[in-house]
């Protein structure tokens, strides 16, 4: 393998498959949960905990007031893209208050997606600028949520100043082919990033 893709995806043992980290995140409410259980070849790991009266005036829950649950740690699933090859998939919490845990499941990523809500696009700027600072390749996929504003990809590209070469696509968090045309743009983004040709 060329050194750029020993970077990007380092090789391991012969006799297992290569491992490969993906993120999940996004704002609070934006489906990571769904797309992660939706995607998974197994029953998918939550921590997902009953929204409390605690979190008035905490976390906001505008746009997404009938959510009753919330990611305190990660989501995490797995698909397995071949012998050699396995996702790993990990979903971060949403809300500010948790947003320590993003260093430690952000180690050794290849990657992320970042979801977005059209009815919240605010919401997405923090995951955005996360890995801008880090240099984590990314790519946005808009949530179309049945009650949210259709918008062109072009216009919510331009609502989040990304830059020309990110890619942003529309996804249905529900649907497992939906998750994995986003996470197949992810992988060839970040191969593309890291100079491996697809």
């Amino acid at each position: 393998m060329g050194s750029a893709l020993s970077e990007t995806f380092p090789e391991g043992d012969p006799n297992l498959p290569m491992a490969i980290k993906v993120l999940i995140a996004g704002g609070f409410g934006v489906g990571k949960t769904t797309m992660v259980g939706a995607v998974s070849e197994i029953r998918p790991m939550r921590t997902e905990e009953v929204i409390t009266e605690a979190s008035v005036g905490v976390d906001d829950t505008s746009g997404v007031e009938t959510k009753t649950t919330t990611t305190v740690a990660m989501d995490f699933g797995r698909i397995t893209i071949s012998d050699e090859v396995v996702l790993y998939l990990f979903g971060t919490p949403g809300q500010d208050r948790f947003w320590f845990v993003w260093d430690e499941l952000a180690l050794g990523a290849v990657g992320a997606v970042v979801l977005a809500d059209t009815r919240r696009l605010a919401a997405s700027f923090p995951s955005i600028d996360y890995f801008e600072r880090r240099g984590t390749p990314f790519i946005v996929a808009v949530n179309c949520f049945d009650d949210a504003p259709n918008y062109q990809v072009d216009d919510v590209k331009l609502a989040l100043n990304l830059d020309p070469d990110v890619p942003l696509l529309l996804c249905d968090a529900r649907q497992a082919k939906s998750g994995k045309e986003v996470l197949i743009a992810l992988m060839e983004h970040a191969m593309k990033k890291a100079g491996v040709p697809a």
